[in-house]
């Protein structure tokens, strides 16, 4: 009866190149063979292809890979050499497993076969040239080879370990150089606003004081002119022999008119510092408009009653809920929506064209703001707010503070400062402050740009 582990060596045995298959593949009759040994016998075949072992003829040229046998070949490998490995030191008596050509005990490993050989198949033609190891000596190179693995497989992780942390790294690096660029250019900004505003100051007391200086001279001169306009009406009622008079009088000098001389208007030297200043200014400003953002408006957290324009720039109210599908980010029950674009750090601002009718409210809330109940528009639900109520405004703080400005804003720009936590709200046309929530909490949170109507329309600026 055939050893069963021959009869293995012979199924995972390639009829081509007598070798253990290599990428083993079966074509159409079954048969399989090694993907490389079929392409060869194949090669200069268009069609009918002949199966080398039963002949059978197949009209297309179709491998479909044989993953089962390659798992056998593998396991009859570590068979032949571990069952034999062991066989080696088997006691004085017992069966070893021999060589089928020439019945010779398998004390050798072929490298190259892979296989186990005798001594007669080490001295043959087929093995001379082929590196041969004693059993025993080719288990330890394969322990030696199976540490080295793991030691490679080891070191590459590390190297990824490494590479991942390294990239992390190179992260947290670039975004502490973006905070402290962030930092230094918002420190910059602070000092030249305290800057600017002191030379202002300085500028409207000279002003003031070089208009007083004007006004004192010019109510002299007209003081002067009076008196004198009264001396001369006083002499023109008098006979007109005294009258005669005056004319001597006036020549020889005591009524004599000097030209009114305007008093000098602002110093040349005053000019030049405003020029400068209004130039400087000038700059502040273009470095302003690199702090303003293109907000568009998130159609997904608009209400049903909430409607957007196709630009996504403008959102008005109607009375008509309308029919729009399900988004966990819609807000259901308060006619609101949300910019698209979100913050986590930074300066930023943006301006809103508002309406005097109606019911709004404009300023930043939180990512996780709630969605599916009437929202309070306080600071506590993470919402910081302006809102106008048919031409009355509240800064909606809890409780709400009522804002009477004079005032009635168009265009109202929204500046949000990340890192100092602050919302401000300006008329953008006349540049004065409305209100500025200073402590806003966002906890880490993106800060997205709010929207509410009601009865009203708000348009996006840009």
């Amino acid at each position: 009866m055939e050893n069963p582990v021959e009869s293995l060596h012979k199924e995972a045995t390639c009829s081509v190149c007598l070798e253990y298959f290599r990428d083993p593949v079966s074509i159409a009759c079954g048969h399989s063979f090694c993907r490389a040994c079929i392409t060869q016998c194949w090669k200069d075949q268009s069609t009918n292809f002949s199966c080398p072992q039963c002949r059978e003829i197949a009209l297309q040229r179709n491998f479909r890979p044989n993953r089962e046998l390659g798992n056998v070949v593998e396991i009859t490998r570590r068979l032949s050499l571990h069952g034999l490995q062991g066989a080696a030191g088997q006691e004085e008596g017992e069966e070893r497993p021999l060589c089928e050509k020439h019945q010779e005990a398998l004390k050798l490993f072929c490298s190259e076969e892979e296989s186990l050989i005798c001594c007669i198949c080490r001295e043959a033609r087929a093995h001379r040239s082929h590196t041969v190891f004693p059993i025993e000596e080719a288990k330890e190179i394969e322990c030696r080879l199976q540490k080295l693995k793991e030691e490679l497989e080891k070191l590459l992780r590390l190297k990824l370990a490494g590479e991942v942390r390294h990239q992390e790294s190179l992260v947290n690096t670039e975004r502490q150089k973006v905070v402290m660029e962030f930092e230094q250019m918002h420190h910059f900004l602070d000092e030249q606003e305290k800057l600017l505003l002191a030379q202002l100051k300085e500028m409207e007391r000279e002003i003031v004081k070089h208009q007083k200086i004007y006004d004192t001279k010019v109510s002299d001169e007209i003081v002067a002119l009076t008196i004198l306009i009264d001396e001369i009406e006083e002499k023109l009622e008098q006979p007109d022999s005294e009258f005669l008079q005056v004319r001597g009088v006036a020549s020889e000098g005591n009524l004599e008119t000097k030209p009114f001389q305007v008093p000098e208007g602002m110093p040349i030297k005053m000019e030049k510092r405003l020029e400068e200043f209004l130039e400087k200014n000038t700059v502040l400003a273009e470095m302003l408009k690199n702090l303003k953002v293109n907000i568009t408006l998130d159609k997904d957290t608009a209400n049903p009653q909430v409607i957007i324009s196709e630009d996504r720039k403008s959102a008005r109210w109607d009375v008509t809920r309308t029919d729009v599908p399900h988004n966990p980010k819609r807000f259901k029950s308060s006619c609101c929506v949300l910019g698209c674009e979100g913050f986590t750090s930074g300066r930023h601002y943006w301006e809103v064209n508002v309406e005097d009718g109606g019911i709004w409210a404009i300023g930043v809330a939180r990512g996780s703001v709630r969605r599916k109940i009437e929202l309070k528009l306080t600071p506590e639900e993470g919402i910081w707010a302006l809102q106008g109520d048919f031409g009355q405004y509240q800064a909606l703080t809890s409780p709400v503070t009522a804002l009477p400005l004079l005032c009635t804003p168009r265009r109202i720009r929204v500046f949000l400062d990340y890192e100092r936590g602050e919302v401000e709200f300006f008329n953008a046309d006349t540049k004065d402050s409305i209100f500025l929530f200073p402590s806003a909490l966002f906890a880490g949170e993106r800060i997205f740009p709010f929207f509410k109507v009601l009865l009203a329309q708000l348009t996006l600026d840009g």
